[in-house]
């Protein structure tokens, strides 16, 4: 029996091994609360198309987002819905909140058209030229110029540019990838495209109907004129095949990530306004863990004491076993991803409640089989095994509430159920093995084998 318990103890000697290998090559994710960032209100209004904002219409808006997260690369962003139209978007470690804020509300609806027989590709260049003049005037205070009339030219031209183009139904919603990539010759960087089956056939039959004709497809990005390449001769018998395009539009590097990210993720089915955008500091966070860790570090230390001072040597041994769980734990949050919030530091420290919980149990229950005259050894499995039951309902219950809370709730509230279920789950493993093999092996030792280190009010039998 003690060579098992020893082979146990090898067992969990190991896993803290690759639990310290883990943590130390591995950093924790951590919330918005805790590594700071920005946080975004997106505030959904209907449309000409869309009147009402249903619950079908948040979805959609929200599996958008969630797209366009992606594509920025913060893997722990956080979204959730606050009220019948409105969502709360939190991006942990985002240092530019208004990039986020373009990527996230612009609409980018894509939509190729062709240029109408009879109009004139040189006016349309003139447009453009004017408009891109008018519109690096915005914003700026020594301009000279009405800002209210400025926006209203700037509005009359992009009317006059898609009056320009006829819609020919290929869209953003044919689109399969997009992506950034440089111009071969100067710091212009381009957006590549590739269409599904249907969209790369509409594409190649209007380059075909716009081959060596002098017109040009118009590509809009909520309907305004971004690019107009026109095409040669040499595709008027097939037009461009494979379903692949280019967007050509003198962007940055920034600007040509952020519309390929836009483009991947989808239009939006409605208008999003932009309500909020509050930045939590990274002041914030770290005083955040600072508290946290000296909450963790002052309950976790009261409670060692007292298990030590109360059941002397099993209180020691469970010391030792609710370290191990500490570490297990912790580690398991690192590997399978767990964003550490406040409130998920809080359903871990409740968890080590529970697994405290679970060894006072158990020890109460060996001291009434030592009172009843039961020797050392079989009191410390009857107090095992008497307790199990109860340790097994109370942490079921436990898990079916975290599961409640997972299901039913959201954000931060699903945090804590995933934080307390884990914790819950490891407390079990460490009191039933870690716990139980310490203590049959202390048994085996002479000098620890006496009653009155287990219940300090039985003494030695003569």
């Amino acid at each position: 029996m003690v060579a098992r318990q020893r082979l146990l103890l090898v067992l969990i000697l190991g896993l803290v091994i690759c639990a310290l290998v883990l943590l130390g090559q591995i950093p924790a994710r951590l919330g918005l609360d805790l590594r700071g960032g920005a946080q975004l209100t997106l505030q959904v209004k209907p449309s000409a198309d869309v009147p009402q904002v249903d619950e079908r219409v948040i979805e959609a808006v929200q599996r958008v987002v969630e797209n366009r997260i992606n594509g920025l690369g913060v893997a722990e962003a956080l979204i959730q819905r606050a009220g019948n139209n409105q969502l709360v978007v939190q991006l942990p470690g985002v240092n530019d909140p208004q990039q986020a804020e373009r990527v996230l509300g612009g609409t980018a609806q894509l939509d190729f058209r062709a240029q109408k027989p009879g109009t004139n590709l040189n006016q349309i260049a003139q447009l453009v030229q004017l408009r891109d003049a008018l519109f690096s005037q915005v914003g700026q205070a020594n301009s000279g110029v009405d800002p209210t009339q400025l926006r209203k030219d700037l509005d009359q031209i992009t009317q006059a540019l898609s009056a320009q183009y006829e819609r020919v139904g290929l869209t953003g919603q044919n689109l399969r990838d997009a992506a950034a990539e440089p111009v071969s010759a100067g710091s212009n960087w381009n957006v590549a495209i590739r269409f599904d089956g249907p969209g790369g056939d509409k594409f190649a039959q209007l380059t075909k109907d716009l081959a060596g004709t002098g017109r040009s497809i118009g590509i809009f990005l909520d309907d305004k004129l971004i690019s107009y390449p026109s095409v040669g001769p040499e595709f008027a018998a097939t037009g461009i095949t494979g379903g692949s395009a280019i967007i050509t539009g003198r962007f940055t590097a920034q600007e040509a990530n952020d519309l390929a990210v836009q483009l991947r993720g989808g239009a939006l089915p409605v208008p999003v306004e932009i309500v909020e955008n509050r930045t939590v500091g990274a002041t914030l966070g770290q005083d955040s863990i600072r508290r946290s860790y000296l909450a963790f570090a002052g309950g976790i230390g009261l409670v060692l004491i007292f298990m030590a001072v109360y059941y002397r040597l099993p209180g020691l041994i469970a010391d030792l076993s609710l370290v191990i769980y500490a570490l297990l734990t912790y580690a398991c949050f690192v590997l399978l991803g767990v964003t550490l919030t406040l409130p998920g530091i809080a359903g871990f420290i409740l968890s080590i409640g529970m697994a405290v919980d679970a060894n006072v149990l158990i020890f109460e229950r060996t001291r009434e089989e030592l009172r009843a005259g039961k020797s050392l050894y079989r009191s410390v499995e009857a107090g095992f095994y008497r307790a199990f039951s109860s340790i097994l309902d109370s942490n079921v219950t436990t898990l079916i509430a975290c599961a409640a809370l997972f299901w039913l709730g959201s954000g931060l509230v699903r945090g804590f159920a995933v934080t307390l279920a884990i914790g819950v789950m490891v407390s079990m493993f460490t009191a039933l093995t870690c716990s139980r093999s310490l203590l049959l092996v202390a048994l085996s030792i002479p000098s620890l084998r006496r009653p009155q280190y287990f219940c300090p009010k039985l003494v030695p039998a003569p």
